[in-house]
């Protein structure tokens, strides 16, 4: 990736060195998130009387997959220094759709899944749009959005009900050989989405911005683009966690406090798994191990007998905690103007 502002052009040398303390810093935060995802997990079969079994693994990964991915669709808003209050909502309302059209025969439900996770792409382009076009500031902008398609969900699915292809459900929430099947899928979309975006001239456009937008702006970088795809593959992601919490319910329901739980832990995940709230340096990767953090946290609280109606409390303060490390690393530096170069 070629760096430019204005007329300096760094050398080579140069180049690797900037090039290099990313990268360590981006895998930096991966490591983190993992390491504490296991010890936190291994504490949780340790105090489990069964033990870590395949049927307790599956369940787990499922649950944790569903944050992992609205935690993915709230890294790339956040990597270009905006903040998506929507993913949530859209969660929801993915869930409400698919449990109304994800039914029926192998073409339907194919069409179903295609219409969901379209009106998922639909949903984030319009934040983007709006963010870009209507020059509101994304908190804003999302969060409005929020209400509006929160109010589709309620229209959509009044009362809890629905269902889904029963086939399509059991597999994906099934494991096979103790593999879960929803380790599977976010395999899929880091490989067939995540990459593909990191590695394109648009992704990379999204590290830029959220290191230094006006920099960005003089190096030609398509900053409007950038920031609508961004945005519009966060939609994508909240679609297929919709879908997949379908799956888990076999129902949908219109629930304000799921997306609003969502949407706050999804940020939590995204802070432990690395990614930096003041933009430019993150990953996917490293939110799907902060989410399943996030979800371990409500699982060792059950173990350790601790009353449930204390775990927001917890959650909390792991949250606090989160954004405060990643406060640090603008406390740790002398020239605030480090931080976008």
């Amino acid at each position: 990736m070629k760096i430019a502002f204005g007329s300096i052009n760094p050398g080579p040398a140069l180049k690797c060195i900037v090039s290099g303390v990313r990268v360590s810093a981006a895998q930096r935060g991966i490591l983190i998130a993992m390491l504490i995802f296991t010890l936190m997990f291994v504490v949780y079969g340790w105090k489990q009387a069964a033990g870590l079994t395949p049927n307790m693994i599956n369940t787990a990964a499922n649950k944790g997959a569903l944050l992992a991915l609205v935690a993915m669709a709230q890294t790339l808003p956040i990597l270009t220094r905006g903040l998506d209050l929507s993913v949530g909502a859209i969660f929801v309302l993915s869930n409400c759709l698919a449990s109304s059209v994800v039914v029926g025969g192998p073409v339907a439900t194919t069409l179903g899944i295609i219409l969901v996770l379209l009106v998922g792409l639909l949903c984030g382009s319009i934040n983007g749009v709006i963010i870009v076009y209507g020059r509101l500031q994304p908190l804003i902008a999302t969060l409005a959005m929020s209400a509006v398609y929160f109010g589709v969900s309620l229209a959509i699915r009044p009362q809890p009900g629905g269902s889904v292809n029963f086939e399509l459900a059991d597999f994906m929430t099934q494991s096979t050989f103790a593999i879960p099947h929803t380790a599977l899928l976010l395999l899929l979309v880091v490989v067939l989405i995540w990459i593909p975006y990191r590695r394109s001239v648009l992704g990379r456009a999204s590290f830029a911005i959220g290191s230094s937008e006006q920099a960005a702006y003089m190096s030609g970088i398509p900053i409007d683009r950038a920031k609508i795809l961004a945005y519009a593959l966060s939609g994508l992601l909240a679609a297929i966690a919709g879908i997949l919490l379908t799956a888990i319910t076999y129902s949908g329901a219109a629930k304000i406090s799921i997306a609003n739980e969502y949407t706050l832990n999804s940020i939590g995940a995204v802070v432990i798994g690395g990614t930096s709230l003041f933009g430019g340096m993150g990953s996917a990767i490293g939110s799907i191990f902060g989410a399943f953090v996030m979800r371990t946290v409500g699982d060792l609280l059950i173990v350790f007998d601790i009353n449930p109606v204390l775990q927001p409390l917890f959650v909390g303060i792991v949250l606090l905690v989160a954004v405060s490390l990643g406060s640090l690393r603008v406390l740790r530096i002398k020239n605030k103007l480090d931080i976008y170069r």
